[in-house]
């Protein structure tokens, strides 16, 4: 699996929910909404030699901090399982993330909380996605 258009696919399909900007890299200066991928764990070989692998991919979702409530009531609609501006549903739009993978889940949300990034707070939340896919 190619990490690089597995981090594109993540960013398309997260993409489709708009005024969110979203990257497949972190960027070193965000405007709010945002977002990213942070970190993967990558498993080798869990079929068959070369036959699949496993990646984690955490990603960041973050918004301004400047007002509590409504940052945070755009913060809980991205984390809901549904709806218009759900994370979770826009990343399942399109499970192989147009081809750069077999399948995809979101596991989980954690880490609802303050984040700094670059010298500025913002709320924010982390989404661990599970991607299954072809070894090179």
């Amino acid at each position: 699996m190619d990490v690089e258009a597995v981090f594109v696919g993540l960013r398309d399909n997260a993409n489709t929910i708009p005024e969110l900007r979203c990257f497949e890299y972190v960027p070193d200066s965000i405007a709010p909404p945002c977002f990213f991928p942070v970190e993967v764990e990558i498993e080798f070989d869990r079929a068959f030699g070369r036959g699949m692998d496993e990646l984690t991919v955490r990603c960041q979702v973050l918004v301004a901090h400047g007002s509590d409530r409504s940052g945070q009531r755009l913060l809980k609609g991205y984390l809901a399982g549904d709806g218009p501006l759900s994370l979770k549903a826009a990343l399942h739009s399109d499970p192989t993330l147009g081809g750069a993978c077999d399948d995809l889940r979101v596991r989980r949300v954690a880490g609802y909380r303050l984040y700094v990034h670059n010298g500025v707070t913002f709320y924010g939340a982390e989404l661990d996605i599970h991607i299954i896919g072809e070894g090179d």
